[in-house]
């Protein structure tokens, strides 16, 4: 007697346990591909506007503009400054060195600003790079070369010794400090005509 024979090669499309799978397969990988799409616009939406970009990673090193020069050792300097007449010049001895810590704080700031910006396209990720490059650059000097000099101020110490100081940080650190500024700079102006920001660059 001839029986039925069930014929368990049954085609995978009729097959409801491999239609399931195919179903979540196919679930998963479009999931992804939505995850995907929602970070990336949601990285673009939390990237700061060119006006704002600019202002942290560009126009904050202004406080560095004087980096190496005369007018920042007159600066230092004049913290320390008494006038016999007026009693409230009198100082207590440290008025340079915290000043100078006060700038010293406001640069770390800074660079932890521009750590935490984004870098969503091409010219602000290495304008952000330069950026933090030029603050690494600078703030060991603050901390070290220029804090010594300050102490000097406070300390009233002698012209010789002052200058002994701003003469190392002119011969090590002013063309390196200029070169990386400039170069900032000239990637700063290209952004601001790119985004329409009106710059006074003098």
């Amino acid at each position: 007697m001839l029986k039925s024979v069930k014929n368990n090669n049954t085609p995978f499309d009729k097959n409801p346990l491999y239609n399931i799978l195919c179903f979540f397969k196919a679930s998963t990988v479009k999931l992804g591909v939505l995850l995907l799409i929602t970070l990336s616009l949601s990285l673009q939406s939390c990237s700061e506007d060119p006006d704002k970009f600019f202002g942290v990673a560009i126009l904050n090193t202004n406080v560095m503009s004087d980096f190496g020069t005369p007018a920042l050792a007159k600066h230092i300097n004049d913290d320390t400054i008494e006038f016999p007449d007026i009693p409230s010049s009198k100082k207590k001895g440290d008025e340079a060195v915290k000043h100078l810590q006060s700038t010293i704080l406001y640069l770390e700031k800074s660079l932890k600003d521009i750590k935490n910006l984004g870098g969503n396209s091409d010219v602000r990720k290495e304008i952000k790079e330069q950026s933090i490059a030029l603050y690494e650059f600078a703030l060991p000097v603050y901390k070290n070369e220029y804090t010594a000099y300050a102490k000097l101020c406070d300390a009233k110490a002698p012209q010789d010794q002052k200058d002994k100081i701003l003469k190392s940080i002119e011969e090590k650190y002013n063309a390196e400090f200029e070169k990386k500024y400039a170069a900032l700079l000239a990637n700063g102006k290209t952004f601001a005509e790119q985004n329409n920001l009106k710059v006074d660059w003098n």
